[in-house]
């Protein structure tokens, strides 16, 4: 289930989206893999600089 509404005014880039909990998790998920592997890439940066 998804539901959109998009202001009609011109030069508005306000836009409002619902989306079914089914989507917000697979969202929420992907989020939280990216966070993950950037931590993962500062880790490796920060051991590559103090050596």
């Amino acid at each position: 289930m998804s539901f959109s509404f998009t202001d009609p005014k011109p030069n508005n880039d306000r836009s409002f989206s619902f989306t079914s909990p089914a989507e917000v998790e697979e969202q929420l998920q992907t989020i939280a893999d990216l966070a993950h592997e950037i931590l993962r890439l500062i880790a490796e940066v920060r051991r590559q600089i103090s050596n």
